[in-house]
């Protein structure tokens, strides 16, 4: 790809700059994805190259952005469908970017460390909060709230042990995995939490054949984490006890009413962001708790219909496949391996936590799309097979 400098690095600084106002403040993150977005279109254009013959991935990609949209047209309720599918929109260009650009190692280095470090600045900031009482609980800034936060802080989790297991800067890696652990139990989450612990493991099994200590070390820290709910009080556990009575958390009630409205609308759904229209007569707490299904799989049923359900289990799907087939090899670099742990990191999470919560969405469906895009463009390159 033949670009000016100068516009390659501006390209980079908007890129960085997205990646590290992701989690901290709304208005620099939406300028920096419409900067990242108008630089990369001008710069292919000037060059007279997208990155390549389009293929099976982009077809995907494209799939998934317009489905939304083609929901929001058809959709059984009217709202703020057209304002939600962008959305999608905006992480699913990411993705198409990303998986369409080249990096240095340097420049992939410095993009991972940046994602990074504004988690933990921002989880810094939301502590600080805590304590000094203006909040009652852990929420990244322009994240929200604390279950978000907690699928958020469980992708950057996985980011870090990768780090730590590649082999890169260990003892600062190894201290960002335990400050954002620490951080993912104390949003109480219990979904996240499991997803994050097992992103954890299922790393370490990953690095079985490369390494034994990344197993020992994820196993010395579920011993700790047991260790301090038997003799302290994780919060996470306190959670559950106090949820006994009802182990879902009023979800079974949330997960009825997205089936019955995809049962209504089947093709098209309600639209994006309408789900708390269907809630509208429903009497207290359910009024104010659905906004959303609670799930990702029952939220895009509900909201999207199969016109979108459809294209997002293919993406994940497909997804999951590349991952499997792309498993770094005892000869592959450690940046290979900490860009594949990355993204195997937000796939799991996505997926896992997405039984019980509505990942995808705004400020992690970016991260996603981020950490799996920087993987494609590394490993995938274009013409690539699904």
């Amino acid at each position: 790809m033949q670009q000016s400098r100068a516009g390659g690095m501006v390209e980079i600084a908007f890129l960085m700059a997205l990646c590290f106002f992701l989690p901290l403040y709304e208005a620099p993150k939406n300028i920096a994805w419409a900067g990242y977005a108008l630089v990369w279109i001008w710069n292919r254009a000037r060059a007279r190259d997208f990155g390549g013959a389009w293929d099976a991935w982009d077809t995907l990609i494209a799939a998934w952005i317009v489905s939304p949209f083609l929901s929001a047209a058809f959709a059984g309720l009217h709202g703020g469908e057209w304002r939600g599918s962008l959305d999608v929109l905006r992480y699913g260009v990411v993705l198409w970017m990303l998986k369409r650009s080249r990096f240095t190692d340097g420049e992939l280095q410095v993009l991972l460390g940046t994602l990074a470090s504004s988690a933990l600045v921002g989880l810094g900031m939301a502590v600080w909060q805590v304590w000094s009482g203006s909040h009652e609980r852990l929420e990244l800034n322009s994240v929200g709230h604390v279950n978000h936060t907690a699928i958020y802080l469980a992708i950057v989790l996985g980011l870090c042990a990768s780090w730590v297991f590649a082999g890169r800067q260990i003892l600062v890696a190894a201290a960002a995995t335990a400050f954002i652990y620490a951080g993912l139990l104390g949003t109480a989450s219990r979904g996240a939490v499991g997803a994050g612990v097992l992103a954890l493991c299922v790393l370490a099994a990953a690095w079985w054949r490369r390494s034994r200590w990344p197993a020992l070390a994820v196993a010395a820290l579920m011993a700790t984490t047991l260790l301090g709910a038997i003799f302290g009080s994780a919060s996470v556990f306190e959670k559950q006890k106090q949820l006994s009575g009802d182990v879902l958390n009023y979800r079974g009630h949330a997960w009825d009413i997205a089936l019955s409205a995809w049962r209504a609308h089947p093709w098209f759904g309600v639209g994006v962001d309408n789900f708390s229209l269907l809630t509208r007569g429903e009497q207290e707490p359910y009024r104010t708790l659905f906004t959303h299904a609670h799930s990702l799989y029952f939220n895009t049923l509900a909201e999207r219909g199969l016109a979108g359900a459809v294209p997002l289990l293919v993406v994940l799907v497909a997804a999951l496949v590349a991952l499997a087939r792309r498993r770094p090899s005892s000869g592959d670099s450690a940046q290979d391996c900490l860009l594949w742990g990355a993204a195997l990191s937000a796939w799991l999470v996505t997926v896992v936590a997405g039984g019980v919560n509505t990942t995808l969405h705004h400020e992690h469906g970016l991260l996603m799309a981020l950490l799996l895009g920087l993987w494609f463009g590394r490993r995938h390159g274009v013409g690539a097979r699904l």
